[in-house]
């Protein structure tokens, strides 16, 4: 088994077998395909299976792996899926998508995925705040569509990640501004060099939130444990089953996550707030995380940070979490039981 030194750094190639006349052709694709797995972690796109003519005795076969022509991942040399366009929506306001976007953004970039995260809250960014960008921001995505700056020049790199980046939304103009055709160009072009596109999407349903989950593969759907944020979380899940391009091509559908933002365990267990079950059982969707009420998520806001940086924390915990299990790792569901009160907190309570 021969293959060249950089295998690893691309994704396409051709293997080639050559075998005895007298090896079936079902058994030596078979070989190849498996070889080529173990070489490449892949299945071999083409595949050509050759004989000798002359051959009388029975030779041993041999696979060549060729590389192809393929973009490089990002700079920690993993090697992935192609590039994900992913959406954080709800459809509520104030449910926390924008913290959801920014610590999601930073907790990939932190497992080494080179990832870029764009704000379509046109009019009224907040995600440049929350990553203490507000004021490195010269151009903006609008800039971009409308050719008045390039791509390069509006993307904005994170001081405590190199493999994060922010496009910041325009704050002057209103969200007519974006069309289709430039934004889809604008992913395109990011889809060449990153591993996840992370859309931050504004609330409702309009132009914005369209425009944000229109080319996504994957979602995460925020939402509080109160009935009116599961049902706007529902009915955001029917628009981006109807009206995605995945769903308009004919494409496998957007595969669709849920977290649960600001949980109160102590609520729950007194009856006054939506429950892990009964948020799970109404929207019927694979939960990714619970991340906890907290006020170290307005402190952390306040000084231009995403949460998930401070690793002592619930909510830096929840959050490192949700983003394991967002990559397909087990985790255990932590934050959804009461925590236990010392004698001190309960005589406190008792006093107020």
């Amino acid at each position: 088994l021969h293959t060249p030194k950089s295998i690893f750094s691309y994704l396409q190639f051709e293997a080639v077998l050559i075998a005895d006349r007298n090896v079936v052709y079902s058994t030596m694709q078979s070989v190849a395909a498996s070889a080529a797995r173990v070489v490449c972690g892949r299945t071999a796109k083409k595949l050509t299976v050759t004989r000798p003519v002359s051959s009388t005795r029975l030779t041993s076969p041999s696979l060549h792996v060729q590389r192809a022509p393929f973009r490089q991942y990002s700079s920690s040399g993993r090697l992935g899926n192609e590039c994900q366009v992913v959406v954080v929506t709800s459809g509520k306001g104030g449910v926390g998508k924008t913290t959801t976007a920014a610590n999601i953004a930073f907790g990939l970039a932190e497992r080494g995925y080179k990832t870029v995260v764009i704000d379509f809250d046109i009019g009224l960014r907040n995600l440049d705040l929350h990553l203490g960008m507000e004021r490195r921001v010269i151009f903006d995505i609008i800039n971009v569509i409308r050719k008045e700056a390039s791509l390069n020049q509006a993307l904005i790199k994170d001081k405590r990640n190199e493999k994060l980046f922010l496009l910041a939304a325009s704050q002057t103009r209103d969200k007519t501004a974006l069309t289709l055709q430039g934004v889809e160009e604008v992913i395109e072009e990011l889809k060449k060099s990153f591993d996840f596109v992370v859309c931050d999407s504004p609330a409702g349903i309009e132009s914005g939130a369209h425009h944000a989950m229109y080319f996504s593969d994957r979602a995460v759907i925020c939402t509080n444990p109160e009935i009116s944020s599961c049902r706007d979380s529902d009915k955001m899940l029917g628009i981006i089953a109807s009206k995605s391009k995945r769903s308009e091509t004919g494409r496998d559908p957007v595969k669709a996550q849920l977290l649960i933002t600001r949980y109160q365990p102590e609520r729950v267990a007194q009856g006054n707030m939506l429950s892990v079950t009964d948020i799970t059982e109404l929207l019927g969707i694979p939960l990714i995380g619970v991340v906890p009420d907290s006020s170290d998520i307005l402190r952390c806001t306040n000084e231009g940070k995403p949460s998930i940086i401070e690793k002592e924390t619930d909510v830096a915990q929840a959050y490192t979490d949700a983003v394991a299990r967002f990559l397909g790792e087990d985790k255990p569901l932590r934050f959804v039981t009461p925590k236990k009160k010392g004698f001190f907190e309960k005589l406190a309570e008792l006093t107020k």
